[in-house]
């Protein structure tokens, strides 16, 4: 199954097997201190922005949609839920979250979306957000709006997944984060970033005046 998803290519792109290949690392170390200051630096540096706030909301919604990319397409695909927490990483040239995936479950009697909240927005999404925040001072609710966009990006690629999709936004820190025509009801900040506009849901008609 992870296989599958992998196929999909892009941001669906997982490695499975046995056991991770050298050089990855476990999932939990993605919220350490010491890899984010660094993460969000490099980010930085390529974005081309002293704004560290900006740059770490870029490294979350990257992460974001990596975790839910992986997770919606086993779910659509599959019927079936990653196990994320016992996930590993290594970052590849060019800044991309590689990950290795040991395994997928299938849901209990709570259902799928359920399942994948759990997983997903608890397990991970929720963990790495504290987690950033106490390294860069941004809003906790620009970073759910990330993770809800990151959602709604990973259905349109799929283009699978649009019920459980929607379920998922009804729930939690998530609830709220989507208008109904998909827009955010917040602003990631990359317009603030040089040479940068505004994303294609963002809150925002035309940049705001700094």
């Amino acid at each position: 199954m992870l296989r599958k998803v992998a196929g999909i290519g892009g941001f669906f792109a997982v490695t499975p097997g046995p056991r991770p290949p050298e050089g990855f690392r476990p999932v939990a170390d993605l919220r350490s201190a010491a890899f984010l200051r660094e993460r969000i630096a490099d980010v930085a540096r390529r974005m081309g922005t002293a704004e560290l706030r900006v740059a770490a909301s870029a490294a979350q919604l990257g992460a974001a949609a990596r975790f839910w990319s992986v997770a919606l397409g086993t779910a659509a695909v599959g019927g079936v839920v990653p196990d994320l927490a016992g996930a590993s990483w290594r970052l590849v040239p060019g800044g991309m979250l590689e990950l290795w995936v040991p395994g997928v479950r299938e849901p209990g009697p709570a259902g799928l979306a359920a399942e994948l909240y759990l997983e997903v927005v608890e397990g991970q999404l929720r963990p790495f957000g504290e987690a950033v925040r106490r390294v860069t001072p941004v809003a906790e609710g620009l970073l759910w709006g990330n993770a809800a966009s990151a959602l709604a990006g990973a259905v349109k690629v799929l283009g699978a997944g649009r019920e459980l999709a929607a379920e998922l936004l009804t729930v939690g820190p998530l609830r709220g984060a989507l208008r109904a025509d998909g827009r955010r009801t917040s602003c990631c900040l990359y317009y603030r970033a040089p040479g940068a506009g505004l994303c294609g849901d963002c809150v925002f008609d035309r940049p705001p005046g700094r």
